[in-house]
């Protein structure tokens, strides 16, 4: 075992290879990965399912691993929460679900409670936002002291949560603006940059759920979210007072905009507007291990506004708060279970687009994502959400063989 937490200050692994809505709905029948000649290029996908009789092998989980190094896991813990672990670390973890994980899921769940009945007292005789029929139903035109309270307790006791579960202590870097004019020549900079103080958009890579808390608890922006989270008990009405933009999968409203054009009307709104909430996006669409990141959705950059770039890590010594291949309800337990948890954040400064970039979303969310690769060393990938859900049920399968 390494004597600090891993990513503290080493290299990540050199194989280059939205929370996921949906991974929990993977068909058995989906197709499974075949092997490739090089752990670079996207896994290939087959429709040819193999018949009773056929003799070609299932990859292996090492196979798969490299093929979609992004997913893997590497912590003590292994694939899905699954490996063998040595008979000491079972006993500090039989004692922490006895004593730790009880404490922390009663303190985790008083301030959930509590923030509630404070979203519940500020949107009394408040009717919620519901400007297009079947698309969004928020407060995020919720303004004046009821904004005020919901902002700053929602801010603390987001913080305060974070402390339950462990990290105590988070580290925070402030890049500086004139950090790199090695960047000037690659991605070009509008020094018309004094217009807009404020970011369009928070744009953030996606590791693990503890991003939205961190995000609560720093800037406390509006999220995007399914549509069956506002309907959830105490989170319902904690998402609606954020601001969520609900995704709507099927909507019969013949007015319905889409995310896109909601999210672009909620940037342009916080540009108007200095009370109304940020937007905080992850464009990268799906949770990564941490070291990797993925190709970027374009629709944070078609507002044209400057964007802010932050960067999440989570080193670790035994437990990765990293969500992938795991069970929701695992991952919970192991990681209330483990005493101290880490997170580092880099802030990179302000983003401002040029006219080509303004012009071209494709191209301002390719050059943001450059930038973060570089400033937070993560590894740039061509796989994304598609070859995850394979990946995923691949795995599933191979373990339910054993």
């Amino acid at each position: 075992m390494d004597s600090e937490p891993h990513g503290m200050s080493s290299e990540p692994h050199s194989q280059h290879s939205e929370l996921n809505l949906e991974e929990g709905h993977i068909k058995d029948d989906l197709p499974l990965l075949t092997s490739s000649s090089s752990s670079t290029s996207k896994p290939t996908i087959t429709d040819d399912k193999p018949g009773p009789s056929s003799s070609t092998p299932e990859p292996d989980i090492e196979e798969l691993e490299k093929q979609c190094a992004a997913y893997a896991r590497h912590d003590m813990y292994g694939t899905m929460g699954r490996a063998k672990l040595p008979w000491t670390q079972k006993v500090l973890l039989g004692i922490a679900i006895i004593t730790l994980f009880p404490l922390r899921v009663v303190s985790a769940t008083l301030v959930v409670v509590l923030y509630y009945l404070i979203c519940r007292a500020c949107t009394l005789c408040l009717a919620p936002n519901q400007e297009h029929e079947d698309e969004q139903d928020d407060y995020s035109h919720m303004g004046g002291w009821r904004r005020r309270i919901i902002y700053w307790f929602g801010r603390v006791l987001s913080r305060a949560l974070l402390f339950v579960f462990g990290f105590y202590w988070i580290k925070e870097t402030y890049r500086d603006p004139d950090m790199d004019n090695k960047f000037n020549d690659e991605l070009e900079v509008n020094h018309e940059s004094n217009e807009i103080e404020r970011p369009g958009a928070i744009i953030s890579n996606h590791v693990s759920h503890l991003d939205i808390l961190y995000h609560m608890s720093s800037s406390f922006p509006s999220f995007v979210a399914k549509k069956s989270v506002s309907k959830l008990p105490l989170v319902g009405l904690i998402s609606k007072c954020l601001g969520c933009v609900y995704v709507q999968r099927e909507s019969k409203s013949s007015d319905f905009k889409g995310v896109s054009g909601v999210v672009n009307d909620r940037i342009n709104e916080s540009l108007r507007d200095k009370s109304a909430p940020l937007m905080m996006l992850f464009p990268e669409g799906t949770t990564t291990n941490g070291d990797y990141i993925l190709p970027f959705k374009t629709g944070a950059f078609l507002s044209k506004a400057p964007v802010l770039p932050v960067i999440l890590r989570y080193p670790y010594e035994k437990f990765s708060p990293a969500w992938d291949t795991i069970s929701g309800v695992r991952h919970v337990i192991l990681l209330l279970c483990q005493f101290v948890n880490y997170i580092t954040v880099l802030r990179l400064p302000l983003y401002y687009p040029s006219q080509e970039e303004k012009d071209d979303p494709k191209l301002y969310a390719e050059n943001v994502r450059r930038l973060m690769a570089r400033e937070g060393n993560l590894i740039m990938t061509d796989i994304g959400l598609a070859e995850k859900r394979v990946y995923h049920a691949a795995i599933h399968g191979l373990f339910a063989q054993r």
